[in-house]
């Protein structure tokens, strides 16, 4: 019976029995352990790191979330001061997608505490919005944010609060209940003449968000406490938005700045922090390519080990192809032992990488460095299109590397092999 009357399921049969091992193979078999090692460690190494930098992006933006808005809007003309504020965060939340809207004074000002004096950035917000606290509230570790709108009597005087960093209430040497002193560079005119304007607060609750360049140089107040500092009047900054979906945002900026128009722009979160996503998601990038060549490595070592059965089932081949199975079969059974080291090696990768992650969740066995990172342990997120990609990617390279091993296979001439060997 010749073979091209038998189907295509033989190929699949002979490429598994090459796989096996005879007494004068073993150390044809070791190598082809050692090149399903080899893909397993490149998927499982490409998996995990692949899920950490994903962790890594997601809590940044959450982070970033919680002390940013979703949406922005200020005025670029002028003073750049909102004088209708009212008006213009009533067109904002008429919008369906939009949860809250407020206005929001912000101003680089100075803090000091006797002979502590640092340069911050201040934010005057209304602590029953929504659109500026929502984020912010998860980070309070002393205090109360919702006591930004109130007033403390200390000394017989009725002082405003303030709401600071953990780091920058280490600086200034304060805690909660203590008073800071505001000085805003807008002049204000006084017995001794144009002095800046100052006012005393009192620390009424700190944050800690773990990203020092924030914890030690942002500051909140009630956003009547920063127009009185600032000397605006009813007036705001810019308007801050919340969104039901924050992925909506560069959609809801885009129809916003078509409905408002200028002088105002409305820009959107992914806009403003666009470069240290794209920073985040090219070192991703880069980590796939450079963890691919672990799996490119173990593909040339799959090269290594169908050329050697190539050489070594020569007759083999020949017998087959006396038969009457066409080129095209002999080379599908190395593409099928090829895949076959490729799958095993593929899917084990895939599985432990899967149970590592998992560890890596939910153990919290590394510690990362304090004050270097801003998370105390590796952040894993696990998302199935990576795994997939990565799946896909190894894949293909190991179909790669059958290809030329095949094509050795199929060009064996039946007559002289049979003949001189």
């Amino acid at each position: 019976m010749r073979f091209d009357e038998v189907g295509m399921g033989w190929e699949l049969f002979v490429g598994l029995r090459y796989l096996r091992s005879r007494r004068n193979e073993t150390f044809v078999s070791v190598i082809t352990v050692i090149a399903t090692l080899g893909v397993l460690l490149g998927v499982m190494v490409l998996t995990i790191t692949m899920s950490v930098m994903t962790g890594f992006e997601e809590d940044l933006r959450s982070r970033i979330l919680g002390l940013h808005p979703h949406l922005r809007i200020s005025k670029r003309l002028g003073s750049g001061l909102i004088d209708e504020p009212a008006e213009l965060v009533e067109v904002v939340a008429a919008d369906e997608r939009v949860i809250d809207a407020a206005p929001v004074v912000q101003s680089q000002l100075l803090v000091s505490t006797g002979e502590h004096l640092l340069g911050v950035f201040a934010r005057g917000v209304d602590p029953g919005s929504a659109s500026s606290t929502a984020g912010i509230v998860d980070y309070v570790v002393e205090g109360d944010l919702a006591a930004l709108g109130e007033r403390v009597e200390v000394a017989g005087a009725s002082l405003p609060t303030v709401m600071l960093g953990r780091e920058l209430a280490r600086k200034l040497m304060v805690g909660t209940g203590d008073t800071v002193r505001l000085m805003s560079p807008r002049m204000g005119a006084s017995p001794l003449g144009a002095l800046p304007r100052s006012r005393r607060f009192v620390v009424a609750a700190l944050y800690d968000s773990g990203m020092t360049e924030y914890d030690s140089a942002l500051l909140y107040v009630g956003i009547d406490a920063a127009r009185t500092l600032l000397g605006i009047g009813e007036v705001a900054t810019g308007i801050e938005a919340r969104l039901f979906d924050p992925y909506d945002a560069p959609e809801v900026a885009h129809d916003l700045n078509s409905a408002i128009g200028p002088p105002y722009w409305v820009e959107s979160w992914t806009r403003a922090h666009r470069n240290v996503f794209e920073a985040l998601q090219l070192e991703k990038t880069a980590y796939f390519l450079v963890l691919l060549l672990i799996i490119l490595v173990a593909a040339f070592t799959i090269v290594s080990t169908l050329y050697m059965v190539v050489q070594e089932k020569r007759r083999d081949i020949a017998v087959l192809k006396a038969m009457g199975a066409t080129d095209r079969s002999i080379a599908m059974v190395f593409v099928l032992k090829g895949l076959l080291i490729g799958t095993v090696g593929t899917g084990l990768g895939v599985l432990i990488g899967y149970l590592g992650c998992l560890g890596l969740d939910r153990y919290e066995f590394i510690d990362l460095p304090e004050g270097v990172f801003y998370v105390s342990t590796l952040p894993v997120l696990i998302v199935g299109s990576n795994f997939a990609m990565v799946a896909a990617a190894s894949m293909v390279i190991c179909l790669g590397a059958c290809l030329f091993p095949a094509w050795k296979a199929a060009r064996v001439v039946p007559v002289d092999v049979l003949r001189y060997e």
